[in-house]
């Protein structure tokens, strides 16, 4: 089969359908060119990640196309239900980035209860000149040990920070709209594990309680938290998004920054990508990063595996 990774795929997901004698294209091509392409080099099936959109355009235009593959958890940019019902596979990789999605909310945690994000700016300008003000400034850091974190979404990357967060020394709460409850399993270097039984609160009962709350939902109509719920938070706590732009209302959350609601925000995906609004970017008490969520070197190889494995069992 011909195999077009338009959006990447691992060395190691290229190894193994090389070896099952798949063709692997990992040439770029822009959305407006994407069906010419396609129906140029008889593509069967088109990996894509994120930036990628398989419409239902697309789909129709394509005839040769067989299987729809996305690296990574959410498929909100491929028409899933249209593919399937013109007899096409769609295939993903849920569990793959789980662990990186859940250490990035870590240290955008970590960084933001110790100034990092924002001391990472000011050292290189004025660490020589200004050493004592700027050790006075990000002098009161607060641990994360004993502190509340409060997850929505209690899915893979939901569970997985609540490992995070207990290895840590973080008390866990959790809200989900459609799971009551999940076993936490904990697996340490040396064989033993641990499960915890984690349970859903009400939503409004997390906002109260948590010290830091961290989303992981699939992209929504609508606002999760906007003004109305951050006005019930504690004051002095924090918020991080690595899950889609728009589940929190942006500009709610830059104005509970600035009038000292909110303590710190770490925000990795935004509603308008790839142009963030710049005064997010100009914030400083945001910490941000460009949507990276998955992008470490250990998930992509298990997203190539797993897509590649899944493909040779289709094909």
């Amino acid at each position: 089969m011909k195999i077009l990774a338009n959006d990447g795929i691992s060395q190691a997901g290229v190894d193994m359908l090389e070896k099952a004698s798949h063709e692997v294209i990992q040439t770029k091509v822009a959305q407006e060119q994407l069906s010419n392409y396609m129906n140029e080099n008889h593509v069967e099936v088109l990996l894509v990640r994120s930036a990628t959109k398989v419409r239902k355009d697309l789909i129709d235009s394509c005839p040769d196309l067989k299987i729809i593959g996305r690296g990574g958890v959410g498929m909100d940019n491929i028409d899933v239900d249209y593919a399937k019902s013109k007899g096409l596979h769609v295939i993903n990789t849920p569990a793959a980035s789980s662990d990186s999605v859940a250490e990035l909310v870590m240290a955008h945690a970590l960084g933001g209860f110790r100034f990092l994000h924002q001391a990472n700016r000011e050292m290189p300008l004025e660490g020589e000149s200004k050493f004592k003000d700027l050790k006075k400034a990000y002098a009161k850091g607060v641990e994360l040990k004993g502190k509340t974190i409060g997850i929505v979404g209690m899915g893979r990357i939901g569970q997985a920070v609540a490992k995070c967060a207990i290895g840590l020394g973080m008390n866990v709460v959790a809200h989900d709209k459609f799971m009551e409850e999940a076993d936490v399993k904990i697996e340490f270097f040396d064989g033993q594990h641990l499960t915890f039984k984690l349970k859903s609160i009400d939503f409004d009962d997390l906002l109260s309680q948590a010290d830091v709350i961290t989303f992981h939902v699939p992209a929504q109509k609508d606002y999760i938290l906007g003004k109305s719920e951050i006005e019930k938070m504690k004051d002095g706590a924090a918020v991080i998004n690595t899950a889609r732009g728009g589940v929190i209302d942006e500009k709610a959350v830059v104005d509970a920054l600035e009038n000292g609601k909110l303590k710190f925000a770490a925000i990795d995906v935004f509603e308008k990508e790839p142009t963030p609004e710049i005064k997010l970017l100009m914030q400083s008490k945001l910490s941000l990063s460009p949507h990276i969520g998955g992008a470490t070197n250990e998930a992509q190889s298990r997203i190539g595996t797993e897509l590649a494995q899944q493909i040779i069992e289709l094909s």
